[in-house]
């Protein structure tokens, strides 16, 4: 596990920024097209900004969501369209490239939507991860004290009566981030550092989600100072 810690949050989007550019090109300069999948948030947002036409073949990246706000497909609150306006529309990446989760268009219902997507998710891990944490210790729309925290043999799954509106979302579960090849962690400001500092230390999975997320390879915890204020000074 490695931790790296930027001074603020302005200095942390530009170095998750640089730091995804830099793998994402290793993996296209391997032959691979890499697959990448995105969280919301307002330090997500912030890096997505500051993501430019030279990090990467932004033609040739699968990009895929942790989770998502299961209302209809032009909301505002959801997650892809967040995405599609901070960055994969001014850099181009194709709607071929593009794998969102299922609107609520009046079709199917949560659960449908959750099977479909599992569906449509690669038999390949993925390359990256990226998941923020709330001040309660969730990841995607895995809450605690949830029975989703717990889920051992679905990909995804629906999530009624959510702790923050909107009350129904859908989310990647534990065991299908944790496949991923790495998973960072992007957390930024003063009101995640006993999240953090929980999912680093003696929290569970039942009461921090997050102490339960892990790449195979490789699991980066990007923080600003605020958000690593909780930890102990040695680290």
């Amino acid at each position: 596990m490695n931790i790296e810690i930027a001074a603020d949050a302005p200095t942390l989007a530009d170095m998750i920024a640089d730091r995804l550019g830099s793998t994402l090109r290793s993996i296209q300069a391997s032959g691979r097209t890499p697959s990448l999948v995105l969280t919301g948030g307002t330090i997500a947002i912030e890096t997505y900004a500051r993501l430019r036409p030279d990090h990467a073949d932004w033609t040739d990246v699968d990009m895929y969501w942790g989770d998502e706000r299961f209302v209809p497909a032009d909301d505002a609150d959801r997650n892809d369209g967040q995405a599609a306006e901070a960055f994969l529309d001014r850099l181009g990446v194709p709607v071929l490239r593009r794998h969102p989760m299922p609107a609520d268009d009046g079709m199917l219902d949560a659960t449908e939507a959750a099977e479909q997507y599992a569906a449509a998710l690669p038999d390949e891990p993925m390359d990256i991860v990226l998941l923020g944490v709330g001040p309660d210790g969730h990841v995607a729309s895995l809450f605690p004290g949830f029975a989703q925290v717990h889920e051992s043999t679905r990909r995804v799954v629906e999530v009624f009566d959510s702790p923050k509106p909107p009350p129904v979302r859908l989310s990647l579960t534990l065991p299908e981030i944790n496949r991923a090849a790495q998973v960072w962690f992007v957390v930024s400001g003063q009101g995640k550092a006993d999240a953090v500092a929980r999912a680093l230390g003696s929290g569970t999975p039942d009461d921090t989600p997050a102490s339960g997320a892990h790449g195979t390879d490789e699991t980066v915890w990007l923080l600003d100072e605020p958000a690593a204020s909780g930890l102990p000074a040695t680290r």
